[in-house]
């Protein structure tokens, strides 16, 4: 039998709950379906909120072969085998999870993309400026889809047709957070396990081992999140306590060891720097031991990148410098430190005055006053 969110997924882009920005009367994706129109697009939101919903709608509207892959397990050989499939029609691919393709996934898939070939319909949860490469984001709109207000929620929790009583129904809008599949899922899990579907129910669910992690779902990212969140706070019990959840629910301990890793330097940072040596060695025991003694080296890491202090000087500057990236372009960069590395070169005054400690600044003469890395006065302990 399909799972309930199955059951009840809109087939017509005028049945979506909430999203009326994009899918209301005139707003961008309800014409594009409409009209049929053919173009590569990415939709951003957080999960729940209809990304699968709408490239399905959007597929059958063009009358295309849709074919679904989830960038967590697919690869180049993915898109290879449906570039040579032979179909009349035209072929929409629906890349779940868009933002997990590395650098080189992405050109593979650009040229596709560019000729129409494949009309890509991407889902991601981050943000695409930082997780898609610049060519493939060009060739595609973005549409960011909103967390699903408490009316929407309550619209598709009724489609199910299932018995639900007023506490059952609040105790879900707070559970849910605005994600619709979560919530039908909690309603499935008391609905299976218990017959009847109470505030009661949904609660005693919640910590049924059945239903308390899926390494596909949302809590998943429900506890990596906790478990980023509790290091950045400095409370390493907290973090330990998250870590413990993950370890025993069999997640991938690499996953959980290049969290760490990326965390020593966004959010520890200059204050520790040395917290950088150790993600990297828990990584490498995580690598070459493996579970269950690798657990131990992950409890190691997080106790000390908990406790150690916090600086995130070195992230922001390096984001506010990629804001003015895409926002000016690449600004020609002051001749004083280009190369001379021709007699024409050195004609043109490359590289003349250049001193290897010199205080003038070096951007480029639009961004001359800008301060990016701006020390910290407020290291977190």
């Amino acid at each position: 039998m399909e799972p309930l969110a199955a059951q009840i997924r809109p087939v017509k882009i005028e049945d979506v709950v909430g999203q009326e920005h994009l899918v209301g009367e005139g707003k961008p994706l309800r014409v594009a379906v409409e009209k049929k129109h053919k173009f590569s697009f990415i939709l951003w939101g957080p999960p729940g909120t209809g990304k699968t919903t709408i490239a399905r709608i959007y597929a059958r509207a063009l009358d295309a072969e849709l074919f679904e892959l989830s960038a967590v397990s697919a690869g180049k050989d993915d898109i290879r085998k449906i570039i040579e499939k032979k179909v009349e029609r035209q072929k929409v691919l629906f890349l779940d999870e868009i933002h997990r393709f590395n650098k080189a996934q992405q050109d593979f898939l650009l040229p596709y993309v560019e000729s129409g070939e494949l009309t890509l319909v991407g889902a991601t949860t981050e943000n695409p400026s930082f997780e898609i490469i610049a060519p493939l984001l060009s060739r595609c709109r973005v549409f960011v889809l909103e967390p699903l207000s408490e009316e929407a929620l309550r619209i598709i929790v009724k489609s199910t047709k299932l018995k639900i009583n007023k506490d059952a129904f609040d105790w879900l809008l707070g559970y849910a957070s605005g994600d619709a599949r979560k919530a039908l899922g909690m309603i499935e899990g008391a609905q299976s396990l218990y017959g009847k579907i109470t505030a009661d129910t949904l609660n005693r669910a919640l910590e049924s081992p059945h239903l308390r992690y899926d390494k596909k779902g949302e809590e998943h990212y429900d506890t990596i999140s906790a478990f980023i969140k509790s290091m950045r706070a400095s409370q390493p019990d907290a973090a330990l306590y998250y870590l413990a959840r993950m370890v025993e629910a069999g997640e991938d301990p690499l996953f959980i060891a290049r969290r760490m890793v990326i965390f020593a330097s966004e959010d520890v940072g200059l204050a520790q720097p040395t917290a950088l040596v150790v993600a990297n060695a828990v990584f490498r025991a995580c690598e070459t031991i493996g579970y269950p003694e690798c657990s131990i080296n992950l409890a190691h890491g997080v106790a000390y990148l908990a406790q150690a202090k916090k600086n995130r000087s070195a992230y922001d500057a390096l984001r506010a410098a990629q804001k003015d990236v895409r926002d000016y372009g690449n600004l020609p960069i002051p001749k004083k430190i280009r190369n001379p590395e021709t007699k024409l070169m050195k004609e043109l005054d490359y590289g003349k005055g250049y001193e290897k400690y010199d205080t003038e600044s070096y951007l480029p003469d639009k961004l001359k006053k800008k301060k990016y890395l701006i020390p910290s006065t407020n290291e977190k302990v």
